[in-house]
């Protein structure tokens, strides 16, 4: 697509840019109806757009600007380019295998190199023949030159605007040798339109990769890094398309106006991450020095992790198998020592805080760099990093497997190892809770005890894992698991599982081995499924079993002692506490939870027999009352019919009643009596 800049300015209200659009581009951008023509000629019609609009504008293609105005004048016949004004050549240059057939005066106008070379050679018997080898961009650079010297159109874009900066300072085309020269034509382009573009400034930076170290003695790819920056730690929202002086303007439909019409276009919103993607096609050294400039204008860590962990997903194919953030475009895969190198830079980029990588993609990085062999300097630094986070990471990703030929375990328990050290010694600096400092209740609601709970945790998946290795060595396994320490897991089922798959894989184990791998668990801090396999488990030694029924008989001895505490504490009047008489010495915070939660269905129970006793003496209340009332009835009925009872007879049936009643209240007052003795009387019982 051709956009030509003309350096005019537009009369009005509104002073712009006048771009000359043919009219195919123009309805494919859909401007028909967005711009005011002033007049169509014949190579397309010019438009009037703002400034701040021009500035704005988010086009598929970059945006030229036409320099000269003469139709194509030079011709090539194989290595040779000839000038078709007719006139024959005088002067001919070489740059590299090609020839330039060409004549002086358009040269010498321009150039102050090419007018001193020229009158150095005038007296040469064989002709005037100059050869620049060394001009930036080469041949097809010193063609855009020869064209601009004869005046012949040429299209200044980003892809070839820097080729022409370097080439033109090479030649010394400056304004003392004629006006509007093309060092000051390429200096306005690059300044007011390439770097305000993120799309030309990246297509200037890419080129900057052939033109070293020319681009950078004239600032052009620091100028383009910092355009970069700027645009990248912007927020994406405050500078949308189209921009308006106030704002973004929507029509009743809810599309953005442009210049007070309907484009037909929805306000998006960009995400920050809009600028990965073109950052990742810049080189390994121009992208570490945008990184930089980034992290000095005060980007958020977040977004730096995010960017080097999609560049590194783009160029290391191993870490983009499993671990893929989403649709990464992918390249050609570097060589190893390439890769090698790319590794040891991303792992020097990361920002080294907790929580700004995903400990997933730090897992990967660290796969890649276990397969490519990295430097041992760069895989302490990514377990490190990994151990900072560690309560973060799944069991699936901590499986790495050992890449060795010689014939050890299947995952890599060492460096399985060497991350939980990282961590440990992290929460020990940061002031981790011990056992001996902290009683029960602070441990059950300590939030700095989260972390350690679910590292242990998953540590006791791993070793679950890796248990059925048959080449696992036990010390390994017991230096991994002794590790964690006991206040770090509340129950030890997870590390029981573990022990028990172990000696399942290992049968030859002898029994001492088994004592003492069997020493690392804490038989009281089992759950009452997990003494209850325990109980019946062969594989464990004899000496194991009889300390798992124990704490499990005393474990249910104190749950119900416990509950009929609760039963005498039910106004609430004393506090409750765990009902381990010993839990300092190893009952645990764990086993107090327990306890609390069978007291509580113990109260219920309790609850609930206590109001079936007072529904059954309210009925049996009731029942005697009735009776009582049938006896006074049927007294009444031989009165109204006339027949005469003996006196002795009516007092012994009142007397009767009279028992009865006494009887059944008594019964009803001795009820409470006898639930309070039994209540008394179990502690004893038991």
């Amino acid at each position: 697509m051709v956009v030509d800049l003309e350096l005019h300015f537009s009369g009005g209200i509104r002073s712009g840019f006048l771009l000359r659009i043919c009219p195919r581009i123009g309805s494919e951008l859909g401007l028909g109806s967005l711009v005011k023509r002033l007049g169509a000629l014949d190579s397309g019609v010019y438009v009037e757009v703002g400034i701040m609009d021009l500035c704005s504008f988010r086009l598929s293609k970059m945006a030229c600007m036409k320099l000269g105005s003469k139709s194509e004048a030079f011709q090539r016949q194989g290595q040779a380019w000839f000038c078709t004004t007719g006139l024959p050549s005088d002067v001919t240059v070489e740059v590299g295998d090609m020839s330039f057939h060409l004549h002086k005066f358009p040269l010498l106008c321009k150039s102050s190199i090419l007018e001193k070379l020229i009158k150095e050679k005038s007296d040469d018997e064989e002709g005037c023949v100059i050869q620049l080898h060394d001009v930036p961009g080469s041949a097809e650079a010193f063609e855009m030159v020869a064209k601009f010297c004869y005046g012949v159109r040429l299209e200044l874009s980003a892809s070839n605007v820097v080729y022409l900066r370097c080439a033109a300072e090479h030649l010394q085309m400056t304004e003392e040798i004629a006006e509007d020269n093309l060092i000051a034509q390429t200096e306005t382009f690059l300044n007011q339109v390439v770097l305000r573009s993120w799309k030309d400034s990246l297509k200037a930076l890419q080129t900057c990769d052939d033109l070293l170290p020319h681009a950078e003695n004239l600032q052009v790819v620091k100028r383009c890094i910092e355009s970069l920056a700027i645009k990248a730690c912007t927020d994406p929202n405050l500078f949308g398309w189209p921009m308006m002086e106030h704002g973004v303007m929507q029509s009743p439909g809810g599309s953005v106006l442009w210049n007070g019409i309907s484009t037909g276009a929805r306000p998006r919103q960009c995400s920050s991450d809009w600028w990965y993607e073109d950052a990742s096609s810049l080189c390994l050294p121009v992208y570490k020095r945008l990184i930089s400039v980034m992290e000095s204008r005060g980007i958020r860590q977040e977004i730096i992790a995010g960017s080097l962990t999609y560049y590194a997903q783009r160029y290391l194919p191993g870490l983009n198998r499993r671990h893929s953030m989403g649709p990464v475009a992918l390249t050609a895969a570097p060589s190893e020592e390439e890769q090698r190198h790319l590794l040891g830079e991303i792992d020097s980029l990361l920002p080294f805080h907790k929580g700004t990588t995903s400990t997933k993609v730090l897992l990967g990085l660290l796969r890649t760099a276990m397969i490519l062999r990295a430097s041992p300097s760069c895989i302490s630094n990514l377990e490190k990093r990994i151990g900072m986070q560690l309560d973060q990471a799944t069991l699936e990703d901590l499986l790495l497997p050992t890449y060795s030929y010689s014939l050890e375990t299947l995952y890599n328990v060492d460096c399985v190892q060497r991350i939980l050290d990282h961590f440990l010694a992290m929460d020990q600096a940061t002031g981790g809770a011990s056992s001996g400092l902290v009683d029960d209740e602070q441990l059950m609601g300590s939030p700095s005890l989260t972390p350690i709970t679910t590292v242990a945790k998953l540590i006791d998946g791993f070793l679950a894992e890796v248990a059925s290795d048959i080449n696992l060595k036990l010390p390994k396994f017991q230096s991994l698991a002794a590790a964690i320490p006991d206040y770090g897991r509340p129950l030890d089922d997870g590390l029981y599982r573990a022990i028990d798959i172990y000696l399942k894989a290992h049968p030859w184990l002898m029994e001492s081995d088994r004592e003492q791998l069997c020493r690392l668990m804490d038989c009281q801090k089992l759950s009452l499924e997990a003494c209850t396999h325990a109980a019946q488990n062969e594989r464990l030694p004899l000496r194991v079993v009889v300390q798992v029924l124990f704490f499990e008989q005393l474990q249910l001895r104190t749950s119900i002692a416990g509950c009929l505490l609760v039963s005498d504490n039910l106004d609430g009047s004393r506090p409750l506490r765990s009902g381990l008489v010993g839990s300092s010495e190893g009952g645990g915070w764990a086993t107090a939870a327990r306890e609390n939660q069978v007291l509580k269905v113990g109260m219920d129970h309790m609850r609930m027999r206590v109001s079936e006793l007072e529904k059954e003496c309210s009925s049996m209340k009731q029942e005697i009352e009735k009776l009582g009332r049938g006896w006074i009835g049927w007294i009444s009925v031989p009165r109204k019919f006339g027949f005469r009872i003996k006196s002795q007879m009516c007092s012994a049936q009142e007397g009767s009643v009279s028992e009865q009643q006494k009887s059944g209240t008594g019964k009803i007052e001795k009820l409470p009596v006898k639930l309070t003795k039994h209540k008394k009387q179990l502690p004893t019982d038991m």
